[in-house]
């Protein structure tokens, strides 16, 4: 015979109330766990929305030389190339560039390569005030349209098209808080053309690997970016004294260009978007020979430097 255990009904009933409430502690923990990585998801979502390198992104597409069943198949394209460039997250340390960024996009044509349709177009890339990169011919798989990620490894036509302009556009941003910022986006930029240039989608990768041997090499360029950057930021804070000199930087970085290639196409564009600025603000702080400087060294811009001399002498 089995001999029976003596339970004190207090001590069960004890016992049986602990084991609830550890049970219940628990699933209370599980949930608090669940809810805490569900915030912490949204955190995310919402600080890439939020913080992202690049604020609004502009799409225009035109398709006009495409047939309407290739046109079809490109209707979610806009939005994914606008999503693809705001919900990326390209780096940890400038994480709240929100740069505006515009892209046009033409379409030539399409061709076949086995059962795969290959789109064939041009592209224009700017933030619209210093930076503007025109790629005359780039090609994509019609596969790609529907959804665009990005790979930091894996070459896939479109979506390293992209993101080499966009290391190219956030190397230049970059390039105005420290000198030489941008390097690593450089570096990103040439090491997806490298791909590019090796892959079964060459067309037009050796040309770009050219623009960023120009744009990191250009030592000039991105001495004037940080230059210019800083000048106006101190002009706004009324700290005058160290805006000359920031100008005077950015002259000697201007005339290092110049002295290697007068009128180089990138140093250009980006005077050609801070001229107007640059009159005003030097012609106040009374800086006439910056502004002749700037005639000299700026040619395309002459007329916008003499209107500052001008209205320095009424």
């Amino acid at each position: 015979m089995l001999k029976q255990i003596p339970v004190k009904t207090g001590e069960f009933f004890d016992n049986l109330c602990l084991a609830g409430h550890t049970y219940y502690s628990i699933h209370s923990s599980i949930v608090k766990i669940q809810n805490y990585l569900r915030i912490c998801l949204i955190s995310v979502v919402l600080a890439s929305a939020l913080f992202g390198q690049f604020g609004a992104v502009d799409v225009t597409v035109d398709d006009r030389l495409l047939h309407s069943s290739d046109r079809q198949e490109l209707l979610p394209l806009k939005n994914e190339i606008k999503r693809f460039f705001e919900d990326t997250q390209w780096d940890d340390e400038y994480s709240d560039l929100t740069i505006p960024l515009h892209i046009q996009i033409i379409f030539d044509g399409t061709s076949a390569k086995g059962s795969e349709t290959i789109y064939l177009a041009q592209a224009l890339f700017s933030n619209g005030l210093d930076q503007r990169y025109f790629d005359k011919s780039f090609t994509f798989t019609q596969k790609e349209i529907g959804t665009i990620y990005y790979d930091a490894v894996i070459f896939q036509p479109l979506s390293s098209f992209l993101s080499y302009y966009a290391n190219l556009i956030i190397a230049g941003e970059a390039d105005t808080y420290n000198l030489y910022s941008g390097n690593r986006f450089y570096e990103v930029a040439r090491s997806i053309a490298l791909r590019g240039s090796t892959s079964d989608y060459s067309r037009g990768w050796t040309e770009r690997l050219r623009v960023e041997n120009l744009l990191s090499g250009n030592h000039g360029l991105r001495k004037v970016r940080l230059a210019t950057y800083s000048a106006i930021e101190h002009f706004d804070y009324q700290e005058y004294d160290a805006a000359v000199k920031q100008f005077k930087l950015m002259i000697k970085g201007l005339d290092e260009v110049h002295k290697k290639s007068p009128r180089e196409h990138y140093t250009m564009l980006f005077m050609g978007g801070h001229a107007e600025n640059l009159t005003k603000i030097i012609s106040y702080l009374k800086q006439e020979q910056i502004l002749n400087d700037l005639i000299e060294l700026d040619p395309d811009n002459r007329d916008t430097y003499e209107r500052g001399l001008i209205g320095k002498s009424e």
